[in-house]
């Protein structure tokens, strides 16, 4: 081989180093903005399930509400909450009697 076949090797060699620097540091600014978005994903993910939650228990409120004013829909439901809930009060007053 001939130097000056050496120094066109080294050459094509340092550019496909450059190249693949310069890809190595585009897949980090990459890699950054998409752990970025998924930790916005997992908020806006969490923000929705503590919302979906509170329309769920407003919701079952709602109905008990209704059932209670009495519309026939739901009475078994609601007469099965009260019961749940005197019961509970009838533990809480149990624990507090001993």
């Amino acid at each position: 081989m001939q130097m000056s076949e050496l120094v066109d090797i080294v050459d094509s060699l340092e550019n496909k180093i450059s190249k693949l620097l310069h890809k190595l540091e585009l897949l980090h600014h990459t890699n950054i903005k998409l752990e970025e978005e998924l930790v916005a994903v997992k908020n806006d993910h969490e923000a929705t399930r503590v919302s979906v939650n509170e329309w769920q228990e407003k919701y079952n409120s709602l109905k008990l509400a209704s059932s209670m004013l009495g519309s026939d829909t739901n009475k078994t439901e609601a007469k099965l909450k009260i019961n749940t809930l005197i019961r509970e009060l009838d533990h809480c007053i149990a624990q507090l009697s001993e």
